[in-house]
């Protein structure tokens, strides 16, 4: 159970993040939040004392589309898109969920959740209801330059996800600390999480296919992963799954814990709903997005409950993605994408609520299921939106407050 000092620490934060959410507001900006803005972008930062875009200027269409050298792209775009992780400002890797068709009269590719008419978030097609329109698994593991342009593609592995009953990647990671940059992802859907070179050989693969289970080597909808320094992981399992699972640098599952809630109207410690992201901090602390739950649980490296705090009101808030990011005064800040709010937020380590922007809806710069978020080495923010069929970039504008940007993964490896 947490201290009395931890519980006045959940109350208080939950008290100021459901007044913020009920009010459906930020503080007002001050004047200078539009300073070095011009033309539409100016007087739009703010909206009913709300910040739109944060420090970070209004976005624009990117990344550019795919060549047609591999495959025709005429009357095909963006599938949902789950995943993204930055590298560098040079290489920013994408796990998308394949392509969806492109009504005549729509620019070409244009966002799923910019066409018109608008079609809803791709309804399910086959009998089983698993797939979602006529969908396509091509260019399904990418990566793209600053400008958007492709830079790199797997080809060889796009059937790896073209699997009946599967939607394509959840996460795609790189360990802070591995110097040979092994590429990452969690494939909810099929259950499994695969291990690849950096030049894309498949090297591991946990789960079976297909097969849901609690074990070694079977999960039930993994999410995330993360890393420790000395190489051990951590998986969070996961949409059905109520446990985090440990494992050696060794690829050794050592152990897991979680289960679903006794009471799912008093959830406590330990109990999950949606196990959806998992980060770690310097303090080797796990911070675990308790989806469903509208909160994050922190637990120490051997599973041992710490605190949690919430993310918002339960019903509301849906914490989709977290990552522990780095300020330049050295100081590390837990935030998070919120899928239900439409708004990226910020937390200290100790869970306190800090500050928050954005909001909800389809145009570029709202949020449509933010899912995956990172940061490059310039201080460029890129969110994957599952709902929106796109990955926004959004480049801090001129005077932006440091203590309002996202901030520096971890990347030992620069």
């Amino acid at each position: 159970m947490p201290t009395n000092s931890t519980s006045h620490r959940f109350l208080t934060a939950f008290a100021l993040v459901g007044a913020l959410a009920a009010a459906g507001c930020e503080p007002q900006e001050s004047a200078s939040a539009t300073e070095g803005m011009s033309g539409a972008m100016a007087g739009a930062l703010v909206h009913d004392g709300q910040e739109l875009y944060g420090h970070y200027l209004r976005p624009e269409a990117w990344p550019n589309g795919l060549p047609d050298d591999a495959h025709s792209h005429a009357g095909w775009t963006w599938g949902s898109q789950g995943a993204v992780f930055a590298e560098s400002p040079d290489k920013i890797w994408i796990a998308t969920r394949g392509e969806l068709p492109l009504p005549a009269g729509n620019a070409p590719w244009t966002p799923y959740a910019l066409i018109d008419p608008f079609r809803g978030n791709a309804p399910p097609t086959d009998d089983d209801g698993s797939r979602g329109y006529e969908r396509r698994y091509v260019h399904v593991i990418i990566a793209v330059n600053s400008n958007g342009d492709l830079v790199e593609y797997w080809p060889q592995h796009d059937k790896l996800f073209d699997v009946r009953g599967g939607r394509g990647p959840h996460k795609i990671k790189i360990s802070p600390y591995d110097p040979e940059k092994h590429i990452w992802i969690v494939d909810d859907n099929l259950h499994q999480i695969h291990k690849f070179t950096y030049d894309g050989e498949l090297l591991l693969t946990h789960g079976e296919q297909g097969v849901p289970g609690r074990g070694p080597n079977n999960f039930s909808r993994p999410t995330d992963i993360a890393w420790l320094p000395d190489g051990t992981y951590f998986i969070s399992d996961g949409y059905v799954g109520t446990r985090v699972a440990k494992y050696d640098a060794n690829d050794n599952f050592i152990m897991d814990w979680g289960q679903a809630p006794a009471d799912p109207n008093n959830p406590g410690p330990y109990e999950f709903d949606t196990v959806h992201a998992i980060a770690i901090g310097s303090n080797r602390l796990l911070y675990v997005s308790d989806r469903a739950h509208a909160r994050i649980q922190v637990f120490d490296e051997n599973g041992q409950f710490q605190f949690m705090f919430p993310t918002g009101p339960r019903g509301e808030s849906l914490p989709y993605t977290i990552e522990i990011m780095t300020e330049p005064s050295g100081e590390e800040f837990v935030w998070v994408a919120d899928g239900g709010t439409g708004r990226v937020l910020k937390f200290d380590l100790d869970g306190n609520y800090l500050y928050g922007w954005g909001t909800p809806g389809n145009e570029y710069g709202h949020f449509n299921g933010p899912h995956s978020l990172t940061t490059d080495q310039n201080g460029n923010l890129y969110i994957a939106e599952v709902f929106a069929g796109r990955v926004q970039k959004f480049v801090p504008r001129p005077g932006a407050d440091p203590a309002k940007l996202v901030g520096q993964q971890l990347r030992q490896w620069n």
